[in-house]
């Protein structure tokens, strides 16, 4: 592979541009759908739709891992000094002349970058919500169900979400960041969602749902299992080890089959090796898939016990539903992995049934509070207790 460096900031106003460039179309539609209505509906809006193109960026994200391409451009943020592959196409031609099947192609050299401008683009629409939540509490103080801080703070997540992502290609797919890099997604989704269910409970003049402590001490600590399945989930991915196990329910002819923890479960290390710089052993890698195959059983069981206690206490319908069903829909994914040898339609849709269900736990948090009786009204300036 031809030598580049690691950080090269020339393409960076380019690249800010193609952002800007990218989030003027949602920001369009966002002004044309919502001409008439007040700043707080616009606003309502615009935190939705960032909501929903970050979770295609989490998806995308999952793909470009999923194809290998994370290492696609060498450098950050541009790919060798250009803000796009076609400026860099001799270099990648040279690298993929070298390495055929090397990390670097033209191929995923878009992949990457298309990753990084989706990703840019993101960031651009939560500056804008950032600035319009400051603008609309300066307007009229009170007036919106959001503190401006939330988007301020979603606007720092997002920064140092992109930090991870140069730390990403710069340390080489180095386990620990890329598996951070993913949480990191998570969390944005969850600020993000929270501001979502703030501005509907505002637009519906309703307050949270009233649950009992015990329900919402189970949200809690599903939400809390669902979090740790999810680092789990992406240590398997970024160490490649969905296929130490291709069987199911047993493990290479085995209930409990060879397996190496301390290996696998060394955080700071290169992918493929040790702390000391010797190769992962095959029973490390099948330690990281069983410790994440064995904790599934234990986060489904709760997932569908708390689908079915909300159910039963006739609070958060819509939301239980979702909970049932993403977690049939991790269970059916997180098979086809092991017996159909890691499909990329399957892979990806495990990476966002997770997802989902992180905004659909949020989402419930969000919307419930404990107490008794019926739902309250919204209050002029927050939620009524």
């Amino acid at each position: 592979m031809q030598a580049s460096s690691l950080y090269d900031l020339s393409p960076l106003v380019r690249m800010m541009l193609m952002g800007i460039v990218i989030a003027g179309g949602p920001l369009a539609w966002i002004a044309l759908r919502n001409s008439s209505a007040p700043p707080a509906r616009r606003l309502q809006a615009l935190t939705v739709l960032t909501l929903f193109l970050t979770f295609d960026l989490v998806l995308f994200g999952a793909f470009t891992r999923l194809t290998d391409s994370g290492l696609g451009c060498p450098d950050w943020p541009g790919c060798y000094g250009s803000a796009s592959p076609v400026g860099a196409r001799e270099h990648i031609a040279a690298a993929q002349s070298a390495m055929p099947t090397g990390p670097v192609t033209h191929g995923k050299a878009w992949i990457e970058m298309i990753h990084r401008y989706l990703a840019t683009g993101v960031g651009v629409l939560i500056l804008t919500l950032a600035i319009g939540s400051w603008l609309e509490r300066r307007r009229g103080a009170g007036s919106s169900p959001v503190h401006p801080w939330w988007p301020l703070a979603t606007l720092a997540w997002v920064c140092i979400q992109g930090a991870f992502g140069a730390l990403t290609v710069t340390m080489k797919l180095f386990p620990a960041i890329v598996t951070l890099h993913l949480l990191g997604g998570l969390v944005l989704l969850a600020l993000l969602c929270a501001q979502a269910v703030s501005h509907q409970q505002a637009a519906r003049a309703q307050g949270p749902v009233p649950v009992a402590a015990g329900l919402r001490l189970a949200l809690w600590l599903t939400a809390g299992l669902v979090a740790l399945q999810a680092a789990l989930g992406g240590w398997v991915s970024t160490n490649y080890a969905v296929l130490a196990c291709s069987e199911f329910p047993m493990c290479q002819g085995s209930w409990w089959p060879a397996m190496n923890f301390t290996q696998g479960f060394a955080i700071w290390r290169e992918l493929g090796h040790n702390p000391d710089g010797s190769l992962i052993s095959f029973a490390a890698l099948t330690a990281i898939h069983y410790v994440h195959r064995l904790a599934a059983y234990l986060v489904l069981a709760t997932l569908w016990l708390l689908a079915w206690r909300l159910h039963r206490g006739g609070v958060l319908q819509r939301q239980a539903r979702w909970l049932a069903g993403l977690a049939g829909l991790q269970l059916v994914t997180g098979l086809s992995n092991v017996v159909l040898d890691w499909p990329l339609v399957a892979a990806v849709a495990h990476t966002g049934g997770a997802a989902a269900l992180v905004v659909v736990l949020t989402w419930a948090l969000a919307d419930s509070r404990v107490g008794a009786g019926s739902r309250p009204a919204f209050a002029a300036n927050g939620l009524s207790a």
